[in-house]
């Protein structure tokens, strides 16, 4: 029989909300849970304490945020501030998603506080800015992932935008070839919106006769977005290709896309999303060319680094959380460090036990463990993610 969790529970089983997105599939989360496909494509699973879908404690009926504000110290430790500053999520990725950017920590207090003078609503369809951190991102491929990520070196790029052969892109490529990737986005970008349909179609063509994924990859966005020029700006972006296991850091500022694949993420618990094209939703150029670093960008899938008790470490650069995988088989994993963390199983069944209590995870179930309590143990045939702090 369920009982009612208690904020000193050494661990906390949740049901976490499924985010539905237009590029999201009808079949991967719901295979994952478990249940019928839905009528909406479903995009993401949020497992986590963010305001806009938090996860509810089984059996409690309580948000997880409001869990937390039962005994922030006891949830979160005494220097993990009063929120979960992590999200974790499954994202099913059967259409590409926007080309965006995430503002630094400074970027997003200056633009959150601008856009609150302005009188922006919160809730407001063209505010860029609905909270004031920055937005970190880690992507772990469960499928063959695809992406793109961070800007080419602008030589590069001048090769593949010159091999369309379309001349109303000659100032791009003279852009290119000086080393100048931001005036050639801006370019891009900002193109006259009578003429980008035209410049898209001729571009789509041109890619018809040269071989090369950067070329299939502008095919495919410009079948879906032909008054938009993302898809020639695809081509001054890394195309990166995750295999299963394979990781990715995506900084903040770092423009990127992704395009398709089922994948595990692990962000800063922010809603900071600045879009430049390739989607119905705000777009805001100017502030994405504020914000953006043009700098080339090296976009290195990462292995797990194994850990001395088992777990294998993705590494990131980001400050206030960490994600590891954990597959005990005939060895338990122990995590002598283990809270505040958010776990899920993906793969499998796996026995949780802390301080004499015993959760199974099943494929689709989550738990968050406060940070008060013992070490965590996991046996069992399967798979589980954690999400923890840094």
């Amino acid at each position: 029989m369920e009982t009612a969790v208690t904020t000193s529970a050494a661990l906390v089983r949740l049901d976490c909300t499924v985010r539905c997105y237009a590029w999201g599939s009808r079949t991967v989360l719901a295979e994952l849970l478990g249940r019928a496909p839905g009528d909406e494509p479903q995009a993401e699973l949020w497992v986590g304490a963010h305001p806009d879908a938090p996860a509810r404690l089984r059996g409690d009926g309580r948000t997880l945020p409001e869990y937390i504000a039962g005994d922030a110290v006891a949830a979160l430790g005494p220097e993990a501030g009063a929120g979960l500053p992590f999200l974790l999520k499954v994202l099913a990725v059967e259409r590409p998603l926007s080309l965006q950017v995430h503002p630094d920590a400074g970027q997003a207090r200056e633009g959150f506080a601008r856009e609150n003078a302005a009188g922006l609503a919160p809730d407001a369809p063209d505010r860029n800015y609905r909270d004031d951190s920055a937005k970190p991102e880690l992507v772990c491929a469960l499928t063959p992932f695809d992406a793109l990520c961070g800007l080419r070196a602008p030589a590069e790029a001048a090769v593949l935008v010159g091999a369309l052969g379309v001349a109303a892109l000659d100032e791009v490529v003279a852009a290119l070839d000086a080393g100048d990737a931001k005036r050639a986005v801006e370019m891009l970008l900002t193109w006259p919106a009578a003429r980008r349909a035209g410049l898209v179609e001729d571009v789509r063509k041109a890619c018809g006769a040269l071989d090369g994924e950067p070329y299939r990859v502008v095919e495919r966005l410009a079948d879906l977005h032909p008054d938009d020029t993302g898809p020639v700006t695809s081509l001054l972006l890394n195309l990166v290709r995750l295999e299963p296991g394979q990781a990715l850091n995506v900084p903040p500022r770092t423009l990127h896309a992704y395009l398709r694949g089922t994948a595990v993420e692990i962000m800063a618990s922010s809603d900071n999303v600045l879009r430049g094209g390739l989607t119905p939703k705000h777009v805001d150029v100017a502030e994405v060319l504020a914000v953006a670093d043009f700098g080339a960008f090296d976009p290195v899938p990462l292995a797990a680094e194994p850990a001395p008790n088992g777990e294998g470490v993705y590494p990131s650069p980001a400050a206030g959380f960490r994600l590891t995988r954990c597959a005990p088989g005939a060895e338990p994993v122990l995590l002598d460090r283990p809270g505040p963390s958010a776990l899920l199983c993906l793969d499998g069944s796996v026995a949780i036990s802390r301080d004499g209590r015993v959760e199974e995870l099943r494929r689709g179930e989550a738990l968050f463990v406060p940070f008060q309590g013992g070490p965590v143990a996991l046996t069992g045939a399967g798979e589980v993610f954690r999400a923890t702090l840094s």
